[in-house]
């Protein structure tokens, strides 16, 4: 049977075999004085075994990545049932009831007072995007665009003294109420 110190420095040895097995089959040549350490070190907490007359040969590697992971740390003691349900219940983590709620003024769907309402913002999407398409069809692709301004002219408007020198879009539909000009 063997002994605890022979147990640990048998599954030392192991570890640092399988780690130096990975770092050769990921390519990697570790310096092992760069490497991070990942808690203290804690072999010179235990008995060594001296090294055997013929092991002499064998050259000695040094300590490695996985050499203190026995050493992490673990509670003292166990927490309570109620210690852990207060925790977990507390009322920062409970849900909060919202007093800031109130019908959108554009479409009448419910929203908070500081938000834009999704569903408004879903519509300003849509139709942007079908505006970037049109564009993408006049231009031929994203990269022909010119570097000059856009502007938006829907169904019986028409360009101002302002808008000559701009990119003009046309839609053939009425500008909706909430897509200002």
């Amino acid at each position: 049977m063997m002994n605890l110190s022979a147990l640990v420095q048998s599954l030392r040895c192991s570890l640092l075999h399988i780690e130096s097995r990975l770092l050769q089959a990921a390519g990697l040549t570790l310096d092992r004085q760069l490497a991070p350490a990942l808690a203290v070190n804690g072999p010179s907490l235990l008995p060594q075994i001296q090294p055997e007359v013929e092991e002499e040969d064998m050259e000695e590697q040094p300590p490695g990545i996985l050499d203190s992971i026995l050493w992490m740390a673990a509670p003292k003691k166990r927490r309570t049932i109620e210690i852990n349900r207060t925790r977990r219940r507390a009322d920062a983590k409970l849900l909060k009831v919202k007093n800031n709620i109130e019908p959108c003024p554009e479409c009448g769907h419910l929203k908070q007072k500081h938000i834009l309402c999704g569903f408004c913002y879903a519509k300003v999407c849509r139709e942007t995007a079908l505006i970037r398409h049109q564009i993408n069809a006049m231009e031929g692709g994203p990269l022909r665009a010119p570097a000059t301004e856009t502007v938006v002219l829907y169904e019986g408007e028409t360009p101002s003294q302002q808008d000559k020198d701009k990119r003009t879009v046309e839609r053939a539909r009425k500008r909706p109420a909430w897509f200002s000009q």
